[in-house]
């Protein structure tokens, strides 16, 4: 791996807070300076500064070109992974090590509370083991007895946070330059219990014994370079190896693409989905996550649902909530004073019959997806208005709703109209305090809701 010398170090200190496309124009050709690897660390900071702020304060990090940086998991949804996992192994057995422990006897410890193999790899595949260490120094930490592979290192994020919670963590890729990556940046980290293994995941896992926790992240690009979806698509297949999965550890967590319906994706499990997370950030639906497990019943049991929008988390039973709507609907309240959005997660699991029974709102309509009360709902799972006004579409009701209003944010659900139509028909700008919802009413009824927000 390419590690930059001091000129090239210095450079990226120097001018990592400029604009790299102006660099690369007007930067001076110095002798020693690697003009080419200095511009992909200062774009690379530069996004995960926003993206990864715990990396992009760490020294010493080596950040791949653009595209991978576009493309990886970001902290917060790194972080989740690891709440997942940690949650999951929650009752483990914990072992004790000092900081003043040597490697060799840390090494040791871990070894006999796992009774590990010194080399359980095969020989066509490199491993590099690294001591097994605390990942604060001043103080003492508690070390679990647990081990978690990741089949499809790729940079190394996912695993970064998935590592800390286990004394074992071993990250296993294909690329070579990928592995020579992941083994500087997880020392850079302090990840000391990380083993970079550079091979093929498949056969990692059908030549490894158990472990704790298994990740795996299928790439989602075809051999032409094309996009794809469906599970058996992408790269590994994780339908072929489910059987082998669930041999091989306790619990296994998949990361789709979040395109996919979730509910045929726990059919394909056939019965081994545990839980479903829908995690999104920003009000984007970001990733879907399972966790495959093996059966505690004979019969199959629906998993448990989880939805996620930055602190906003709600969860159920799926069993409970099969059809997502409410048939019929229940009659909407006679006083319509506040309007709720579900995000992004909620909108993708569907379960908005758990969210009326939970929160006690109405929907507008059976596809609407849009919620009313009578009186504010604390902790809605979504955006909330307050509504002032409501109207059809004719001449008279829209004159009234705009009331002399030249701009407005819009937004339309279960419409005739996409809010680029509706903004051009209403001749408004974009922008201001006023927020236009265009839906469908129970009965069938296009309206328009002006409210404003809470």
């Amino acid at each position: 791996m390419t590690i930059m010398n001091d000129k090239t170090r210095e450079f990226v200190a120097m001018h990592r807070d400029e604009d790299v496309r102006e660099l690369a124009l007007k930067a001076k050709r110095v002798e020693g300076l690697d003009l080419p690897l200095a511009l992909d660390q200062i774009a690379g900071w530069q996004i995960a500064s926003k993206k990864l702020p715990q990396w992009a304060s760490c020294e010493g990090i080596i950040y791949p070109p653009h595209i991978s940086m576009e493309q990886c998991s970001s902290q917060f949804t790194a972080q989740y992974k690891s709440e997942i996992a940690q949650t999951l192994l929650a009752p483990a057995t914990t072992v004790r090590v000092r900081v003043s422990d040597s490697a060799e006897s840390v090494m040791q410890t871990t070894k006999s509370a796992f009774q590990l193999s010194d080399s359980p790899e095969s020989d066509t595949q490199e491993v590099k083991m690294g001591a097994w260490m605390t990942d604060s120094p001043e103080s003492d930490t508690l070390v679990a007895k647990r081990a978690m592979v990741d089949l499809t290192g790729g940079f190394g994020v996912d695993f970064s946070y998935l590592a800390r919670g286990f004394s074992q963590a071993t990250y296993v890729e294909r690329q070579r330059h990928l592995c020579d990556l992941a083994e500087h940046n997880m020392a850079a980290l302090g990840l000391d219990q990380a083993r970079i293994v550079c091979g093929d995941g498949v056969e990692y896992l059908r030549q490894m014994g158990p472990v704790d926790f298994i990740y795996l992240d299928p790439a989602r690009r075809d051999e032409h370079g094309s996009r794809t979806y469906a599970i058996e698509d992408c790269t590994p297949n994780v339908l072929e190896l489910r059987d082998l999965l669930l041999a091989k550890s306790q619990y296994t967590l998949v990361k789709l693409s979040p395109m996919l319906d979730w509910r045929k994706a726990v059919a394909d499990f056939d019965g081994t989905v545990r839980e479903v997370h829908i995690v999104a950030t920003g009000n984007e639906c970001k990733e879907l996550l399972l966790v495959l497990g093996q059966q505690v019943h004979e019969e199959p049991s629906a998993p448990r649902v989880f939805c996620v929008n930055d602190n906003q988390r709600i969860d159920y039973d799926s069993a409970a909530y099969t059809q997502g709507l409410r048939i019929g609907g229940k009659p909407l309240p006679e006083a319509k004073n506040y309007l709720y959005e579900p995000n992004a997660s909620i909108m993708k699991a569907g379960c908005f019959d758990l969210v009326e029974e939970r929160f006690g709102v109405t929907q507008v309509g059976p596809s609407s997806h849009l919620f009313v009360s009578a009186t504010p709902v604390a902790d809605f799972p979504g955006r909330g208005f307050a509504i002032e006004s409501i109207g059809g579409m004719n001449k008279k009701d829209i004159k009234r709703l705009l009331n002399g209003t030249k701009q407005a944010n819009i937004a339309v659900r279960n419409f005739p109209l996409t809010a680029p139509q509706l903004r051009k028909k209403l001749k408004l700008a974009d922008g201001g305090p006023v927020y236009l919802f265009g839906t469908t009413m129970q009965g069938c009824d296009h309206v328009l809701l002006r409210t404003s927000k809470i």
